[in-house]
């Protein structure tokens, strides 16, 4: 196992980027520091929830469903939904469907976490060489974080409930995901100290977008984030930072549990 490195982590550009990690880790409170070398590429093959096989059938779905990145679709069906479920549920790990994780929150249907995935690996700035630092808002149980890792050179995620930060770092331990940084912060105020990001994703919807998101977003880099609108929907939200200015799109309606400022 290498070592774990101080914080704030070495960023991009300091080093070569991971291929593709395949492992996780995590830092305590106000630290985010991943862990762990990467595991073997081989996935694991057996009859049950384990089974490669049983991923691959809700990557076929989605792809059958709209989602075209083979990047997303390859995160996916690495990824074991089911280590991220509590057991009294996790009968329902690779359905299209969200679950309870605790304190109010919820794990994004499959098809979510695709789909605003695959609308980050489509922004401009990530055409030549794919993702380089996101920030995630909003680690849940750590199963986007986890999808992340595989497709961008080095993700921070931050939680504002520490039941589930302590959760989520429990749940990526096993993955030795050197590259995913885990926090305990107030996602509003995002992480000032990793910008500029290349892209960010928000697992919360507000009435708008905090101004600091936008703030950290790299040129040419993109925001993908529920918001809700008028008469209270929540819709898809993607912003583009370009030399201009910022560019904003509205895409299908979604349901989101409510972004929410502090820590508790």
């Amino acid at each position: 196992m290498q070592r774990r490195p101080g914080f704030p982590a070495r960023l991009p550009g300091s080093a070569a980027p991971a291929p593709r990690p395949a492992g996780a880790g995590a830092a305590p409170k106000g630290a985010g520091a991943g862990l762990g070398q990467r595991a073997p590429a081989a996935m694991a093959v057996g009859v049950g929830l384990d089974s490669a096989a049983v991923r691959n059938r809700m990557v076929q779905k989605l792809a059958a469903g709209g989602i075209t990145s083979p990047a997303v679709l390859q995160a996916l069906a690495t990824v074991e939904r089911h280590r991220f479920i509590d057991s009294g549920l996790v009968n329902q790990a690779y359905e299209d469907t969200s679950l309870p994780i605790g304190l109010g929150q919820t794990i994004s249907k499959p098809s979510v976490v695709a789909r605003m995935c695959e609308l980050l690996l489509s922004a401009e700035s990530a055409r030549p060489a794919g993702l380089a630092r996101v920030l995630e808002i909003g680690t849940g149980c750590g199963y986007q974080a986890a999808v992340l890792g595989l497709l961008a050179r080095e993700v921070y995620t931050i939680e504002r409930l520490r039941g589930l930060h302590d959760k989520a770092r429990d749940n990526l331990r096993p993955f030795r995901l050197a590259n995913v940084h885990l926090m305990l912060g107030d996602g509003m105020l995002g992480y000032a100290k990793g910008a500029p990001y290349a892209a960010i994703i928000a697992a919360a919807g507000g009435d708008a977008v905090p101004q600091e998101w936008c703030d950290q977003l790299a040129v040419g880099g993109r925001l993908v984030a529920p918001m809700a609108v008028a008469g209270g929907q929540q819709m898809l939200l993607v912003i583009d930072k370009t030399p201009h200015g910022l560019k904003q799109s509205v895409l299908e309606p979604v349901h989101f549990v409510p972004l929410k400022s502090g820590i508790a």
